[in-house]
């Protein structure tokens, strides 16, 4: 079984034919499991992706709608991962989460697995009171799941690491010899919502996540770091009456890119209404941005290091 992989970068296609199960190659390697929104309009998975490391799933961050198949197309395990980074409780970022939870409960792992999201904000409630709302052994929605938070010994179990949305630099999430996680807070309208930057073998990629122009905190803890690699979130175009209280247009995006100093540019969370006006955003961004850009896939394969 072969799937196409379409990668769009400044006006030249390029067509490559992998396996689908494929694992991406090289000492750092991010994988894009789902490049879509939140409307099931164009076959793409919401949002989702893996970090590889030497031929290993170690990172996934978000788990939108579609993403549970993706995940086991690629070969990854959960038990293999350090540590699941949720950038918000949107949905489209976290609906398959619970799919993939209780697929590794059928696995011993000797120690819990880390869950990195926000506090809670609002309407939204944070990480740990979110496990709760499922897995809690009294009042849980799925209290037959309860052994998720409560294990012992080696079954599969995980463990709530809470970051403060409402903060105004970057948490060390993850800080180990290999792998290095920082969290930041993103402005995402009332929604709590984190950034990340992930650092390993000498490269960075940075997930910015749903943000708003209005994510200073991050700009600020970010300006200058030249990651590797920005994974934006291309939800909106430039035209009248989109949500920019929720996302960056594609100005904003080539503001921040630019700003970061990223070496590469790839625009996933594709939405229909900022696809039809590619053209023109394209331009927008590279006013002010002059590196790659290109448009992510569900199933793209982006090597840092080899």
């Amino acid at each position: 079984m072969y799937a196409k992989l379409w990668l769009i970068t400044v006006g030249i296609i390029v067509v490559s034919t992998a396996p689908a199960t494929a694992k991406c190659p090289g000492r750092f390697a991010v994988e894009v499991l789902g490049s879509g929104g939140p409307l099931a309009d164009d076959a793409r998975a919401s949002v989702g992706y893996l970090v590889w490391v030497d031929g290993e799933a170690r990172l996934l961050v978000d788990a939108g709608g579609g993403v549970f198949q993706r995940f086991g197309a690629a070969g990854a395990k959960m038990t293999s991962l350090d540590a699941v980074l949720i950038s918000h409780l949107h949905v489209d970022h976290v609906s398959d989460l619970v799919a993939l939870l209780k697929s590794a409960s059928f696995d011993e792992a000797p120690a819990p697995l880390p869950l990195v999201g926000p506090s809670a904000g609002a309407a939204f409630p944070g990480l740990s009171e979110f496990l709760s709302a499922h897995f809690d052994a009294r009042t849980g929605a799925y209290r037959y799941l309860a052994r998720l938070l409560n294990a012992d010994g080696d079954a599969f179990r995980v463990s709530a690491v809470e970051i403060d949305a409402g903060g105004e630099g970057a948490d060390v999430a993850i800080d180990d010899e290999e792998i290095r996680v920082k969290a930041i807070p993103v402005n995402h309208g009332d929604v709590p919502a984190l950034a990340f930057s992930v650092s390993i073998n000498g490269a960075s990629v940075v997930f910015a996540g749903d943000q708003s122009i209005a994510s200073e905190a991050f700009e600020r803890a970010l300006t200058g770091s030249q990651s590797d690699l920005l994974i934006a979130h291309h939800a909106i175009s430039g035209a009248k009456g989109q949500p920019r209280g929720l996302h960056r247009d594609p100005a904003a995006i080539g503001d921040m890119a630019a700003v970061l100093g990223a070496k590469r540019l790839v625009l996933s969370h594709n939405m229909k209404r900022a696809l039809d006006d590619w053209r023109v955003g394209r331009k927008a961004i590279r006013a002010a941005y002059k590196g790659p850009v290109d448009l992510a896939e569900d199933g793209m394969c982006l090597t840092l290091r080899r």
